[in-house]
C-alpha cells in the first residue's frame, strides 16, 4: 500500500515551498536538512505532504510522551488508511535494577507495564515486517536496546488454509513464539486450543484469530471480536510474530547460554582474584538461575541483559533497536529537534554508570553493559535521510545540514556567521497559513515590574484575552500567583509539582476563560496550542542562563504568536546577548512576513481552534461510573458484578485507544480490586 493524505486544506503560506524544498532535497539524496517552522506555521502538515511524497516508510521522534501522542493523533487523522502508530516507553511505573555500594543497598528491579502501550509496541514492529505505509511516532526510547528483528521475523509463523499442520508441532511453535497456552482466560499473547479449534490472541491486537481443523488440515480462518465474538474478516492466510521482541531460535539459544557459561567463568575468575568472593558467590547464583530459567522455558525476567549473547554480538557492538525494524532507506523527522538531540546525547551515559555498578558488585555478568540505548555516533550512523524539524534548531541540525549542503567545500570560504548558516542550511516556515506576525516585543525595568505587569494584564483581561507569565523559581511563581489573585484576577500556577494531566487541564481552563492568566516557570513543554493568548511576560529576562537564553526566549515568545495582537514584555535593566539574539531574530521574522502579507493583499487573522472536550469531565464521568461498584459485594449478585466488570473493561479499552493511559490503568487497578472482593464472595 502506499501512503495517501486526507484532508480538506491545501498548503498555504510558506508551506508549499517549504514542502517542495524538502522533497527536492530529499529526492537528490540529501541525508540531513532542517525545516525551521516557526509557531503556528504547521509543520506537522508539511511533514505529512513530505511523507505522501517520498512514500517511505517513516520515523518520527520527539522528546516526551505527550507531543508524541499529541503528533500520532495528527498524523492518524492525515493518514487514515495506513498504518499509523505508535512507540514510547511501555512502563507506567519503572524502577531499574541498582545497587548503592555506600549503604550496600540493592533496588530490584520494579516494574508496571502498560498492557496497551505494549500492545502499540507490538503493532508498529509487527507493521514494519510486513506492509510499506508505516509512520511511527517514537519517543527517544525507540533508541533502547530490542529484539533482533532478523530473529523476529524468522521465528514469525505463517498459517494458510487448505494446507497441513501437525497439531503438537503447532502448539510447541507457538510456544517458542512466546505465547502461553490459556484454555479458560484468553487475553493478549495467549492461546486457547479445544478439540479442532485454535484461539490466538496475538501480541499486537486485541482481536482473537481462529483456526478451525478438519484433521490437521486448516479449513477456515477467522478474525472475530474479542468480546462479542462476532466475525470481523474471514481469512486466507495469517502471520503470527512473536508476543515478545526478545525471542531467538532453539539453535542460537543454545549458543547464548554456552556463551553465557563461558562469560560466568571468566568473570568468576576475574572476581576471586580480585579477591571479591563474595560478589563471585553472588553472580554465580544469580546466573545459573537465570540459565536454568531460559533452558526450560526459553525465557526470564531481565533477559535482555544477555541480549548481546543472544544476538551474536560482540562486546561494545551496538544493540538492535526499532530503528532496525525499519528498512534500509527510511526517512527520519526529528521533532523539536533542538530539545530531542540533545536528550538522546545523554542517554547512553546514565545507563552505562548505573550497569557499571552492578557489574562490578557481581549482579551482573559485563555482557549487561551491552544492553543499552545507542551511543550518540551510532544513532548518526543509523540515519539514511533525516529532517530536524523546530523553531529554534540548535548548533547541531545546523552543522550536519551544513555539511551536507557541501558550502564549505564548494566555496572554499571559512566557516560562515550564523546569519549566513541558517540562510544555506535551513527550509524556512516563518509565513504562516493565517498572515499572523511574530509578536511585538516591548522592553521594561525591572523595578516595579510586578504593578506594571498588572495594569497589562488588567487591560487585557478586558479584551477577554489570555496571559502567560514565566517566572525563575517556584515560590516566585506561587507568590506572583497569590498576588494577581489578591487583585481580583482569576489566574493560576504550573510547575513541575503540578501533575501532567493537572496541567493539561489547567492550560485548557485558561482557553476556556475559567483562568486569565497562567505563571509558570517552564511553559514550553506542554506542546500545546493557546491561541487566546496576547500577552506574554517575561520576568527577570537579563538573568542569563537555561530559562533565559536565546533558544527559550524564541520558544515561549511564540505563544503569543497565535493572537493578532501579541506582545512580548520583556522585564530587564539590560539587554543580554541572548535577548538581543532572540530579539533580531522576531524582528527578521517580522519582516519577512510583514512583506509577504503586503504582496499577496493577507489581512492577518487570530487562530481560531476548537477546544477539546474536557478529559477531566470524561474522567469524572467515567470515575462515577467506577464509584458505583464501590459497594458491599454482598449487594450485588453474580451476574451483576459480572455486568459491572464488563462495562469498566470496555471503558478502558476506549481509554486506551484514546491514548489515556494514566486512565486506563485506574481502571485497571479498580477493575482487579473488583475481581479479588468478587473471589472473596466465593470463598465465603
Amino acid at each position: 500500500m502506499k501512503f495517501k493524505l486526507e484532508t480538506k486544506y491545501q498548503p498555504a503560506g510558506d508551506q508549499p515551498q517549504a514542502i517542495g524544498k524538502l522533497i527536492s532535497s530529499l529526492e537528490a539524496g540529501y541525508k540531513h536538512q532542517t525545516l525551521l517552522g516557526v509557531t503556528g506555521s504547521g509543520k506537522t502538515f508539511t511533514m505529512a505532504n513530505v511523507v505522501n511524497k517520498i512514500q517511505k516508510p517513516t520515523l518520527v521522534m520527539c522528546h516526551n510522551k505527550t507531543l508524541a501522542a499529541q503528533l500520532a493523533s495528527e498524523f492518524q487523522e492525515f493518514f487514515p488508511d495506513n498504518a499509523i502508530h505508535y512507540f514510547v516507553s511501555y512502563y507506567d511505573y519503572y524502577q531499574p535494577e541498582a545497587y548503592i555500594p555506600r549503604s550496600d543497598t540493592y533496588i530490584e528491579k520494579d516494574t508496571q507495564i502498560n498492557e496497551e502501550i505494549d500492545r502499540l509496541r507490538n503493532a508498529a514492529t509487527t507493521s514494519l515486517m510486513s506492509r510499506s505505509d508505516v509512520l511511527i511516532v517514537a519517543s527517544v526510547s525507540c533508541i533502547y536496546g530490542l529484539g533482533n528483528p532478523a530473529d523476529y521475523l524468522d521465528l514469525s509463523l505463517e498459517l494458510h488454509t487448505k494446507k497441513s499442520y501437525k497439531r503438537d508441532k503447532l502448539l510447541r511453535r507457538l510456544t517458542d513464539l512466546q505465547y502461553s497456552r490459556n484454555d479458560y482466560d484468553l487475553k493478549r499473547g495467549t492461546y486457547r486450543a479445544q478439540g479442532d479449534t485454535l484461539e490466538i490472541v496475538l501480541a499486537s491486537e486485541d482481536t482473537v484469530i481462529t483456526l478451525r481443523f478438519f484433521g490437521d488440515e486448516l479449513e477456515q480462518i477467522q478474525r472475530r471480536h474479542m468480546i462479542s465474538g462476532e466475525t470481523l474478516e474471514e481469512m486466507s492466510k495469517v502471520k503470527i510474530f512473536p508476543a515478545k521482541h526478545f525471542v531467538t531460535t532453539e539453535e542460537k539459544m543454545q549458543i547464548a547460554l554456552d556463551k553465557i557459561r563461558d562469560e560466568l567463568k571468566e568473570q568468576l575468575k576475574k572476581l576471586k582474584k580480585e579477591g571479591k568472593v563474595l560478589e563471585a558467590a553472588r553472580l554465580e547464583q544469580r546466573t545459573n538461575f537465570d540459565l536454568e530459567m531460559m533452558s526450560n522455558t526459553g525465557f526470564v525476567a531481565g533477559i535482555e541483559n544477555y541480549s548481546r549473547h543472544m544476538d551474536g554480538r560482540s562486546a561494545d557492538e551496538p544493540p538492535s533497536t526499532l530503528i532496525d525494524y525499519f528498512p534500509d532507506d527510511f526517512l527520519l523527522f526529528i521533532d523539536e529537534s533542538h530539545q530531542t538531540i540533545p536528550q538522546i546525547g545523554a542517554m547512553y551515559k546514565g545507563d552505562r554508570s548505573r550497569k557499571e555498578t552492578l557489574v562490578n558488585y557481581g549482579f551482573r555478568l559485563p555482557s549487561a553493559l551491552d544492553n543499552r540505548p545507542l551511543k550518540f555516533d551510532e544513532f548518526e550512523q543509523k540515519i539514511t535521510q533525516a529532517v530536524y524539524v523546530s523553531a529554534t534548531p540548535g548548533p547541531y541540525e545546523l552543522q550536519k545540514s551544513l555539511v551536507e549542503n557541501e558550502f564549505i567545500t564548494k566555496t572554499k570560504k571559512a566557516m560562515p556567521s550564523p546569519e549566513e548558516l541558517r540562510n544555506i542550511t535551513t527550509v524556512e516556515q516563518i509565513n504562516r497559513p493565517t498572515g499572523l506576525l511574530d509578536p511585538m516585543i516591548e522592553i521594561q525595568p525591572i523595578e516595579n515590574q510586578v504593578d506594571h505587569l498588572l495594569q497589562q494584564i488588567k487591560i487585557r483581561v478586558a479584551k477577554n484575552e489570555r496571559v502567560l507569565v514565566t517566572t525563575l523559581s517556584k515560590r516566585m511563581a506561587e507568590e506572583l500567583t497569590a498576588y494577581i489573585v489578591e487583585a481580583g484576577i482569576k489566574a493560576q500556577y504550573l510547575h513541575s509539582e503540578v501533575e501532567t494531566f493537572d496541567r493539561l487541564e489547567t492550560l485548557r481552563d485558561l482557553r476556556l476563560g475559567v483562568y486569565d492568566v497562567i505563571v509558570g516557570i517552564n511553559l514550553l513543554r506542554e506542546g500545546l496550542d493557546l491561541p487566546e493568548v496576547s500577552l506574554v511576560a517575561i520576568l527577570d529576562a537579563d538573568k542569563e542562563g537555561f530559562l533565559r537564553s536565546e533558544t527559550a526566549f524564541m520558544q515561549i515568545m511564540g505563544r503569543a504568536a497565535r493572537h493578532l495582537n501579541g506582545q512580548v514584555i520583556m522585564y530587564a535593566d539590560r539587554i543580554t546577548g541572548s535577548m538581543q539574539r532572540a530579539i533580531d531574530e522576531t524582528l527578521r521574522r517580522r519582516k519577512i512576513q510583514e512583506d509577504y502579507n503586503s504582496k499577496h493583499g493577507i489581512t492577518p487573522e487570530s487562530i481560531i481552534k476548537k477546544i477539546a472536550e474536557s478529559r477531566l469531565a470524561g474522567k469524572k464521568e467515567q470515575l462515577a461510573t467506577i464509584d458505583k461498584v464501590n459497594i458491599d459485594p454482598g449487594k450485588l449478585s453474580k451476574d451483576e458484578m459480572k455486568l459491572f466488570i464488563d462495562e469498566l473493561n470496555e471503558q478502558m479499552e476506549l481509554a486506551s485507544l484514546n491514548l489515556e493511559f494514566e486512565l486506563a490503568a485506574e481502571i485497571r487497578d479498580k477493575i482487579t480490586e473488583l475481581k479479588q472482593l468478587q473471589k472473596m464472595k466465593n470463598v465465603k
